[in-house]
């Protein structure tokens, strides 16, 4: 029998209106103590007259302690309604993407709560996050084998939002990894490491931002800060750009870089600079290097709502500097993969950092992450990547 997780009076509104996520603090702990449930259970959730909600999973000792998987009671997430999900997933990405390179699978956006899974042709890389989904992997891995025929599927499982559900790390294979996969996005190829690289060896969210700038770039000069595997620079150089330059801390993602400008055939036209962005970008300025384009596409500096005010003050910083290499009306695209930072907190950014240096501003487009990434209306954490591309010119 199902176990049952009762809710405070009023604390089912929010999942009324759509949103997935129960807080510990609206679970009514006498009728339903939350030390009585195990990690990644299965609950039936009511609310405080007994009207059934739904099934989610539960994790009692965390804040988020029950994530929605159904609203209806019969609908265990089991191989079965997984293969479901995935099917649902899978005909949406194909809406957009004719060639088998994007994310498969987002989370909550996509009913798979604490489940991402990237597609790199027939490979897969799956990354977990939630107890629930963490008691299901053998089922997860099943499902995805039924559905795609995959050669190969990977969980990277060695990330920090498993700390916040209390589950260890470990990275293990089904079927063959090769050491690099290859993906086209925007008419260009990449090869990618898939157990090396960051997350999940890609970043498919900034696609439609990338291929906006693409338009822009023809002869220009490009300076791509942050640049990893050049996600941004190598698709600017076979655009037709005339130079481009990455930036990185990390000299191994540098000569990744690289390697994917040659697999296009621009590797004559990119360069690279290793280094902290910061550093290098004051060097730069130092040596009165100009650019006709410059990407800041940086980490996330927010994280944490507590570190709201020393993130925003890291975004004006890195972007002041940027603006400081851009030539006679230049273009800047500043990006932010920081939940907290809200979309007209960037373009504020931008518009105070070119103030600052005594230039104008002009907005050519705002942008946020592509179609694989789906936004869930309810939940506003699904709604995280924004993007600002600028003029900025001395008036």
């Amino acid at each position: 029998m199902t176990p049952t997780l009762k809710l405070k009076p009023g604390a089912d509104r929010r999942l009324k209106l759509g949103h997935l996520w129960i807080y510990s603090n609206e679970v009514d702990v006498v009728a339903s103590p939350l030390k009585s449930f195990e990690a990644g259970q299965q609950v039936r959730v009511e609310n405080n007259k007994g009207k059934c909600l739904g099934l989610a999973f539960i994790n009692p000792n965390g804040l988020i302690c029950g994530r929605l998987v159904s609203r209806d009671e019969h609908l265990v997430m089991n191989k079965s309604l997984l293969v479901h999900r995935f099917k649902q997933a899978l005909s949406l990405r194909q809406l957009f993407y004719p060639q088998p390179y994007y994310r498969l699978v987002y989370g909550d956006s996509d009913w798979l709560p604490g489940l991402v899974v990237d597609r790199f042709g027939d490979y897969l890389v799956v990354q977990i996050a939630s107890a629930g989904m963490e008691a299901l992997k053998e089922e997860i891995v099943t499902a995805l084998q039924q559905v795609l025929q995959p050669k190969g599927i990977l969980l990277s499982n060695d990330h920090g939002a498993r700390d916040l559900e209390g589950l260890s790390s470990y990275a293990e294979s089904v079927g063959e990894i090769p050491d690099q996969v290859e993906l086209i996005e925007n008419d260009t190829r990449f090869r990618v490491p898939l157990g090396e690289g960051q997350k999940t060896g890609w970043f498919y969210d900034h696609r439609d931002n990338r291929a906006r700038l693409r338009h822009c770039v023809a002869g220009k000069r490009v300076l791509d800060v942050f640049s990893y595997l050049g996600g941004w620079g190598v698709q600017m150089a076979s655009a037709g750009a005339s130079s481009v330059t990455c930036v990185d801390v990390s000299g191994q993602a540098l000569e990744w870089a690289e390697e994917n400008a040659r697999l296009n055939d621009v590797g004559e036209r990119l360069s690279t600079l290793q280094g902290k962005a910061v550093d290098v970008l004051k060097e730069l300025h130092a040596a009165d290097e100009r650019y006709d384009v410059v990407i800041l596409d940086p980490p996330a500096f927010i994280k944490r709502r507590k570190d709201q005010k020393a993130g925003e003050g890291a975004y004006r910083h890195i972007n002041e500097l940027g603006i400081r290499l851009l030539g006679r009306d230049g273009l800047l695209l500043s990006a932010s993969c920081s939940m907290h930072l809200g979309r007209d907190s960037l373009q504020e950014i931008v518009r105070a950092s070119s103030r600052h240096l005594d230039r104008q501003a002009q907005i050519l487009a705002r942008g946020g992450q592509s179609p694989d990434h789906p936004i869930h209306p309810a939940i506003p954490e699904t709604d995280y990547l924004k993007a600002v591309l600028a003029r900025v010119y001395h008036s």
